[in-house]
Formats: C-alpha cells, structure tokens, sequence
C-alpha cells in the first residue's frame, strides 16, 4: 500500500454531472500552482440521477459514473500524484437516498420486506408496513383519481415514481387489495412527521437512515473506501453528519482501525457552546465549522450587541432574544415535524419503565422537556462508554429543564437522565439511541433550519455552527481556544467557507463591520425603511431588515443586476419557508412571498437606493477587506490544516445554498495568480500556501504563544515553532485604525504596530535559526 500523503492545505470542490473528475483534473495545475496540497472532494459515489451534491447516495459501493466513474477518478488521482498531491473524499454513514427508483437496496426492501438481504442496512420499525409517504393525497383519492395503476410487477404513481411489487402478490386483481398486501403502505406526504416508521434524515423523507452499526452495514457501505485507500487513491475521508450515527465514536475508533493511523480523518460535527473538541475519537479533528465560528467572533465587535439588539427590536417588533427564539423553535419543531420519532423514543422508555406510579404521559412530557433545552446535540454513550463531557452536559441540562418540569414530576427526568448516564433499570440501549437520533435533528433543525431565519440582529452571526448569543469575543478568549486547539486537534480542518454556510466568508466579513458602527449602520437602516413606506408593501419589519442586510452584505463588486435580484429572492424565499411564520416549505403563501419579492424589486430599481448602498459598502469596504484578509491569514497559520472553498480565492459574496454552489470562473482566478493585477486576498492566499510548502514541519507541528500587545484590543498577535523555524503572525481585526501599540512575541522580539502596518492590515514573517 503507497504510503498516504498528509495534507497541507484542502481545496474543497462540489461534483456533479456539469462538474465531473474530468474537469478537476483540467485544474490540477492551477490548484499545484496556487499551493494546495490535496483536493477535498464532495461525495464521489453513485447518487441520485442529476443530484448537485452527492449526499443522496444510492450506491455507496461504486463511483458516480456521472462524475466519470472510476477511470476518470483513477485518472485524476494520477493527475495529482504527479504533481505529489492527494485526495481527501467526503463520506456519508449516515442514510442514503431511497427515492426515484435508483436505489437497489431500498427496492429490495420493498420487495421482500424484512426478509430481504438488505433489510438490515436502514433502521426500520417491521412492526408495521414500512409508510411511503410520496402521496400528493389519500391513497383513497390517489386511486380514485386513476394517479396509481400496476405495470407489470410494479406500482406506478402519477406516471413517474416506480414501486415494486411483492412476487407472491397476485397483480391482476384490485389496486387497493394488491397495495395492502405489500411491505409498504403509500400515503400523503403530509403525514410522514408523525407516522413515519424509519429513520430518516433530518426531516428529509427522501433520505433513509442506515443502521452503521451493524458490523456487516458498515464493512458493505465502506468497502469502497477502504479500497481505495489501500490502492492508495485516497489519502483520507471527512465523515458527514457524525451525530447521527448511534454510536459516534464507536464508528470512528473502527474507521480508525480499518483504515490505519496514517490515515486523514475529519468528522462534520457542530460543537455547542463549552463543548470539548473529539479528543480521544481516534480523528484528526472536526471539519472545521467550529473554527469559522471561533474566527467570526474574533472579527465582530462584541460592544455592538446591545445596540444592533435593540435596532432589531425596533425593526422587527421581536423582542425576545436568541435563547428564546431557539426555545420557541425547539419546541415547534418537535411537535411539527418530529412528533413520530418523538413517539417512537417515548414507546421505548415506556418499555423500560417498571414503575406503576410513572406514567407513559409523564414520560413524555419529560423527554419533551429535556430535548427543548438540550445545550447540544447530542451525547455519546451510556454508563462506562459515555464520553467525559456527557456528565456534564446531563448537569446542565437538568438545571435548564428545572423551570419547566411540571409539579411532582422531577423524579421522572431525573430518571431518563439516569438511563442516559447507564444508570437507570433494564437494557436501556434502544431508547437512549432514539433519544440521541432525535436530540441531534431538533438542535439542527431549530436552530440553523428555523431561528436563524427568525432572529436577526446581525446575519453574520447566524451560520451553521455558530452561536448566535455572541456577538464578539476579546482577543484574549481567542487566544485560549487556539492554544487549546494546538494541544488537542493540531491537525482538525480550518475553513471559512463550505458548501453548507447561510451566507459567504466574505459577506460575513463585510457585515461584521456594522459591529463596530451600529450608529451609522442604525442611521442607513431608518433612511432605507423610511424609503420603503413609499411603495405600500405589506412585508414585516423582520424579514424587511434581513433583506436589507443581505442587500448590503451581498452587493456586488460592479452593482446589482437582474442576477443579483434572482439571487436575492432566491435567498428570500428560502428564509421565509425556513422561519415558518409568515410562509413555510408544507404551505407557502404565494402572497406574502410575492409582496416580499416585490419589495426586493422596488429596492434595487430605485437609483437613490442603489446608490446609497453603493457608497456605503464602499465606505466600509477598508475595514471588510481587514476583516478578509484575517480571517483568511489565520485560516492559513494557525494550528491546523486550511481548508478553501470553490472559488473563495477571490471575494465569496455567496448566499445559502445552492448560491453557494454556483460555478466557479477558473479562468479568471488562473488569470489572475501572480499576476499584477491579484487581488490582496488572492495574493495573500498564494504568500502563505507558499510558506506552508516550504515549511511543512513549522505548520504541521509548532506551537502557538500569544503575544502581548499593549495599547490596543483590536491587534491579534502569535507566534509558532518548530525546530529551527518560527513564524510570527499579527492582524488588525474589527477596523484598519493604526494605533501606538506594541507587540512582543513569546520570544522576545518587539514590534510597533506603525511597523506592522504601515501598509497593510497584516503582518507575518519566518525566522530561521542559523
């Protein structure tokens, strides 16, 4: 087996059919060029037919012949290693896609039921028919409606969607009789919240769960991987969506073990506040959402809290704060959208219970209660296989959920607290497992998927692994999640930019200056509505203020076009669905979200507007640039290994997906590197790729000290060793304002900030030792 080439610097690239290996092998120069040393590849196996992300995989055994198929991949491998190069692929334990027809796994459910091979991939409930919920309608109305008819040994519904058909069921008799003889029961698509009886994903009826603890699950869902990396074409994987699994760390200890120590392995997983990095998983690290949080903080000013907080209020008429909003969304979200897990976790305490005096009610209401205030998503075992930190998000929990527990009835949480911690009674496995598998969704759904969308007093403080309770944080905090992060994951991903961000790096940058101005900032936002009540919209002062800050944060480089109002009304309408307050995705309401897309309209046609915003980014523009530039040049010199996103060498004022998945320009980004005409993000990109591939063992392996800056809050300084290399690093954050401040490194060397940046908003040197 070749041995596997550790990576220096990831660049992360989405295939599908309109961006195939054949065309990441064409960039293979220009990624060397740039200094990458390995491409982070979306999922590569087969998906479903034209998916644009690959997470929908019906086939985890071979390679997307979309994307090329194996030959192609093979080819762009041998592309890469030439240039001694490598690739790191996505992977995804969690569910696969079982609709359109293309999953042979799930048909053979279908088929066969729980006699089927295949039965024992997805976590399914036998004791009933498995629900298909792909109705528009009754089945009583569907078949009335003459929308379902057999063809052969299969069901057709609406001339499209293919089911099949038991062997032992006749065919020629009546539609309703054959259909309830099958494995599986057809129904509406509105009652799969509370009836389903699988595992699915989030609250995606097109993505089933997979059982990837059953040994026999995982070897057949990942022999292709371990293939690949034993022939040596993979240097490692990212494990997608790690909590869902039922046992988190389990699964990673074994994918350890199968894969070897050499291997690169980083989970996708969301840290919750205080929550400790995987230590002791058998990974590298996270894939980096939790570092894009601990960096954004550093660049917002956490003085502007209280009065951005206000300017929402008065705006939005939302007066309570983000905790509340989570609360509130925690708990529609269980009872909307989750109510048949719900149910399903409860039944299975319920069987545990032996005491008569606890009923199934109270029980309930207990479990209700905990997953409304659980501080994360998840924990990871019971008794002695519990990780550390469980202890003590147990505690924290049962002090949050006290105020809520209804009199007399503290005994009961206390209780699945106790089976939690492997305390409790009986084999408590199968229920603290349906509890996990649902304290997981509802914090990701609530949170990122709905009061994200509902509470807004700065966007970019709303992101996938943020918390929204922080504005800012002083340097001194950073300081301590850095030395943390050298001592724990010195090797996790470091990103700012992914294919899951609500809105792009450097949206986020140009927004967290209204941080440090929220006086101006309040003084545009008045002028603007004042603008707006002119035009007779009926558009609510929340959803007005979002769109406001997404006009700002987005606003192109040469101005707003038809696109960028596409775009923006594309964003629209998803935030309004995901808020689930004046529309939803179950039942839009075309009139609000028309007069909302009206609104976008009358703002980007009236010249005063667009010439206020214009002059206004423009006058931000300096300290959005500083914010840039340090949250690029920390992503490339801290402890860690830098991640880029598609594209985000050159400004990323991308939106939620899938604008974030636009095309990239590489014809332009290959124009530009080393050119004269590079932007400072560019050219700073390639400066510090540079130094980490001629460095490797100073990036990989030195330490982190803080400097001390006297004379300023607003100058983050470090340095890092190894050997005979040091690194030293200082960034202006929240402003470009030069000060008298001076900085000293752990090792003695002084520097005035007039020295640093007498020309720009970042400074970094390597001293070799003789």
């Amino acid at each position: 087996m070749t041995a596997p080439r550790p990576p220096r610097a990831t660049y992360r690239m989405q295939f599908h059919k309109d961006f195939t290996f054949a065309d990441a092998e064409a960039l293979v120069p220009y990624l060397a060029d740039l200094g990458i040393s390995h491409l982070y590849a979306s999922p590569i196996t087969v998906a479903a037919a034209g998916s644009t992300h690959g997470y929908d995989v019906i086939d985890p055994t071979r390679i997307n012949p979309e994307l090329g198929g194996e030959d192609a991949f093979r080819s762009l491998v041998a592309a890469l290693h030439a240039r001694d190069m490598g690739v790191v692929i996505d992977i995804v334990p969690n569910h696969m896609g079982v609709a359109g027809g293309g999953n042979a796994w799930w048909n053979d459910v279908l088929a066969r039921g729980p006699d089927s091979l295949h039965a024992r991939v997805f976590d399914i409930d036998w004791s009933r028919p498995l629900l298909l919920p792909v109705l528009g309608d009754t089945l009583t109305a569907t078949i009335a409606a003459g929308d379902l008819a057999i063809e052969g040994q299969q069901v057709v519904a609406y001339g499209e969607h293919r089911f099949p058909l038991r062997d032992d069921v006749a065919t020629d008799g009546d539609l309703a009789e054959v259909l309830a003889q099958q494995h599986y029961r057809l129904a509406s698509w509105r009652v799969a919240n509370d009836d389903l009886n699988w595992r699915r994903f989030f609250t995606v009826n097109d993505l089933a769960g997979v059982r990837i603890e059953d040994p026999a699950v995982f070897e057949a869902t990942h022999a292709l991987y371990f293939r690949l990396y034993a022939e040596g074409l993979i240097d490692g994987v990212r494990v997608d969506h790690v909590d869902g699994l039922t046992d988190p760390i389990g699964y990673c200890r074994t994918l350890r073990k199968r894969l070897g120590d050499d291997a690169y392995i980083v989970i996708e997983k969301i840290l919750g506040a205080d929550e400790g990095q995987p230590v002791g998983w058998g990974v590298d690290g996270t894939s980096g959402y939790d570092f894009m949080e601990q960096v954004a903080t550093l660049i917002h000013d956490p003085l502007g809290a209280l009065p951005l907080e206000e300017l929402w209020q008065q705006v939005s008429g939302r007066y309570q704060g983000f905790e509340a909003e989570e609360f509130e969304a925690r708990q529609d979200l269980l009872a909307w959208q989750f109510s048949g897990q719900l149910d399903a976790c409860v039944a299975a305490f319920v069987r545990l219970n032996r005491d008569e005096a606890v009923t199934a009610a109270m029980l309930r209401r207990a479990i209700e209660r905990l997953l409304w205030v659980f501080p994360v998503y998840r924990t990871y075992g019971i008794g002695d296989a519990a990780a550390p930190q469980d202890a003590a998000i147990r505690g924290l929990v049962r002090e949050r959920v006290a105020w809520l527990i209804p009199p007399g009835e503290a005994h009961v949480v206390d209780r699945i607290l106790a089976w939690l911690a492997g305390d409790g009674p009986g084999d408590a496995a199968d229920a603290v497992r349906r509890f996990q598998q649902l304290s997981a969704p509802i914090a990701a759904k609530s949170v990122e998927d709905t009061a994200f969308y509902r509470s807004g007093r700065l966007l970019s403080r709303n992101d996938v692994g943020f918390d929204a309770t922080i504005l800012g944080v002083p340097v001194e905090a950073f300081h301590a999640l850095m030395i943390d992060r050298a001592r724990e994951v010195p090797q996790a991903m470091l990103t700012t930019a992914t294919h899951d961000h609500k809105r792009g790096e450097d949206v986020r940058a140009r927004l967290a200056v209204l941080s440090t101005i929220p006086d101006v900032w309040r003084a545009r936002v008045e002028a603007w509505e004042a603008l707006a009540w002119g035009w007779g919209h009926d558009v609510d002062g929340g959803d007005r203020y979002m769109l406001l800050q997404t006009i700002v944060g987005a606003w192109p480089e040469d101005g707003a076009d038809a696109d960028f109002a596409e775009r923006v009304k594309a964003w629209q309408q998803k935030a309004l669905r995901e808020a689930k307050l004046r529309s939803s995705w179950e039942a839009p309401d075309a009139d609000y979200e028309a007069a909302a897309a009206a609104l976008v309209d009358h703002y980007l046609a009236d010249p005063r507007f667009c010439a206020e915003v214009t002059a206004f980014v423009a006058e931000i523009a300096p300290a959005a640039l500083a914010n840039t530039l340090a949250q690029t040049a920390l992503r490339l010199t801290l402890p860690g290994v830098p991640d880029l996103y598609q594209g985000c060498e050159l400004a990323d004022l991308s939106l939620v997906d899938p604008d974030n998945r636009r095309p990239v320009d590489y014809d332009r980004r290959r124009a530009l590197l080393g050119s004269a005409e590079a932007p400072d993000k560019l050219r700073l990109i390639a400066d510090l790729l540079a130094l980490r591939r001629a460095s490797p063992a100073l990036f990989a392996t030195g330490d982190y000290r803080p400097a001390e800056v006297e004379g300023s809050d607003r100058i983050l300084a470090f340095s890092r060793s190894a050997g005979d290399r040091t690194l030293r690093v200082a960034v202006l954050i929240r402003g470009t304002e030069r000060s008298v401040a001076t900085i000293r490194f752990a090792d003695g060397r002084t520097l005035s900030a007039a020295e640093a940046f007498a020309a720009a908003t970042i400074w970094y040197d390597i001293d070799v030792t003789d």
